[in-house]
């Protein structure tokens, strides 16, 4: 199961949360606003009150072992920067952030954050990519290379285990989790068998989620 924290709790930081919870991810939220984390505390894995820009108090979450770490604050330029620097420093994996213009990005880049998202810019890219795939039934963009889809199982993988597909191996891919009629089965076990009709939440690159949508 992937691991995220999330720093700033807006409309976007608030929306990821909710949507990478529902596809089984485990998420851990940070925000100021004790009544923005009240709010969202119900729908998320864990969510604190707290000040992202204080290295001690993400030191205090462990936050060195999730898989990713998000800068949801696109606003505040100078908060920001801090918070990228502390996930930095304090061994986060992979950092995305939140931009507001290619000025705020680029020095976002330069502090080494791995990816760096303008939502507003790209909301057209998402929609359009998402259009132009008819078997994609909903897709998330976590950053310009990464991303998740929920798609149809290919039709020749019906009968076969996920331990008999090896996707990861051969394709680059995750199964975060599995819908058969209604029912989610978050991260499924490796004896777990593809049935005609099921839906897969998928997490990979853009180019192992091309390959996915080709089957």
């Amino acid at each position: 199961m992937k691991t995220y924290i999330i720093v700033g709790l807006g409309r976007f930081g608030s929306q990821l949360a909710r949507e990478l919870c529902r596809l089984g991810c485990e998420v851990l939220v940070v925000d100021i606003d004790a009544d923005l984390v009240a709010q969202i505390a119900d729908d998320v894995t864990h969510a604190v009150v707290g000040d992202g820009q204080d290295k001690d108090v993400l030191r205090a979450l462990g936050i060195r072992d999730f898989d990713c770490g998000i800068v949801a604050i696109g606003d505040d330029l100078a908060a920001s920067v801090l918070v990228t620097m502390n996930l930095k420093e304090l061994g986060v994996p992979y950092v995305i952030c939140k931009a507001y213009d290619e000025t705020h990005r680029r020095v976002l880049q330069k502090l080494g954050a791995d990816s760096v998202v303008i939502p507003e810019q790209e909301h057209a890219s998402r929609m359009a990519r998402s259009l132009s795939s008819h078997n994609v039934l909903d897709y998330i963009e976590l950053s310009e290379e990464y991303g998740i889809i929920e798609t149809p199982a290919p039709r020749d993988w019906s009968g076969k285990s996920l331990k008999d597909l090896n996707v990861r191996a051969k394709l680059g891919v995750n199964i975060l989790a599995i819908r058969r009629s209604g029912k989610i089965n978050v991260s499924p076990a490796a004896d777990f068998a593809i049935a005609a009709g099921d839906v897969l939440v998928v997490l990979g690159d853009s180019a192992a989620l091309k390959k996915v949508q080709k089957l």
